[in-house]
């Protein structure tokens, strides 16, 4: 059942259209293979990204369960990008549901190259219970959120507001990224935090000047950190998730693959999450809405 939806579900063929149907200047996304880390890259301006991120995983004595989030992200300004995800998921012997919408907008208050590069991030969710996107992890969440029944978890409405602080670097072909989080249930639940590492470089640095698909130049591989930090109520490590993940990416002439296996390191992580990421490029998507001078489109 989950991998019906992940491949035919409505969301991502919308997407895999849009993308076959671009006209023939379309880019390759440029992004570090990081899963839950931010770096300071943005979108340029004028251009959209399409990319979706999947999550495998099974909670122990549930099922099996692929989520994924389909992302809209666009280049507002050199100092501005905006996303739009929509999630959904597919458990095993269970249903497959619509699970919200989240609302996103990074800002790079500091244009230049610096030693260190703050992004600053502000997200609203709406999703449901039932989300097992696992976009971040924070405060106490564990595995058990992710166990419960679409029936009775879908029932649990979400409305929250998440804001990082994003610390990235670019030290010679290494890139290093920090995010600092904290995120409040819009009711009159507790902040809770979390934190998440990566840290990727490029297989080889100098291209070979040929076309190729297979070069060491194509592909990236690091690794990211993440876990919860408890919440203002219980600000302690006791009872929270911590995982770490390699990571790897390929850039295809299409477009970037992007793959990463998640390993639990307490007894609230699932054992394993399995990730596996699509994005492409369209240009300047802005000027296909624009008349140009002569009236042309």
């Amino acid at each position: 059942m989950a991998r019906s939806f992940l491949i035919s579900g409505p969301v991502p063929a919308l997407l895999l259209a849009l993308a076959v149907a671009a006209p023939p200047g379309f880019v390759c996304a440029q992004e570090k293979p990081y899963f839950v880390t931010y770096s300071h890259d943005l979108e340029e301006p004028g251009n959209l990204e399409i990319e979706t991120k999947t999550a495998l995983g099974q909670p122990p004595g549930s099922h099996r369960y692929g989520a994924t989030a389909s992302e809209l992200e666009y280049g507002v300004r050199a100092w501005w990008t905006s996303e739009l995800y929509l999630d959904g998921q597919a458990t095993a012997q269970d249903s497959t549901i619509f699970t919200g919408f989240r609302l996103e907008n990074r800002f790079r208050p500091l244009m230049r190259e610096h030693v260190v590069n703050p992004v600053l991030y502000v997200e609203y969710e709406n999703i449901s219970g039932a989300d097992k996107t696992i976009l971040e992890f924070v405060g106490h969440d564990g595995q058990a959120d992710l166990a419960d029944p679409n029936a009775i978890s879908r029932q649990e409405h979400q409305h929250e507001a998440e804001l990082k602080l994003i610390l990235s670097s670019n030290l010679k072909a290494w890139n290093i990224s920090e995010n600092f989080i904290s995120e409040k249930n819009l009711g009159h639940e507790p902040w809770e935090f979390g934190y998440a590492l990566g840290a990727a470089r490029p297989l080889r640095t100098l291209g070979s000047g040929k076309p190729c698909t297979f070069c060491f130049e194509k592909f990236m591989a690091g690794a990211e950190a993440y876990g919860g930090l408890g919440n203002t109520d219980s600000l302690t490590l006791h009872d929270t998730s911590h995982y770490i993940a390699p990571t790897v990416g390929w850039q295809l002439p299409f477009g970037r693959l992007s793959f990463s296996t998640g390993f639990g390191l307490t007894s609230s992580s699932l054992d394993r999450i399995y990730r596996i990421g699509w994005a492409s490029e369209l240009p300047q998507v802005g000027s296909w809405f624009r008349s140009n001078k002569g009236g042309a489109r």
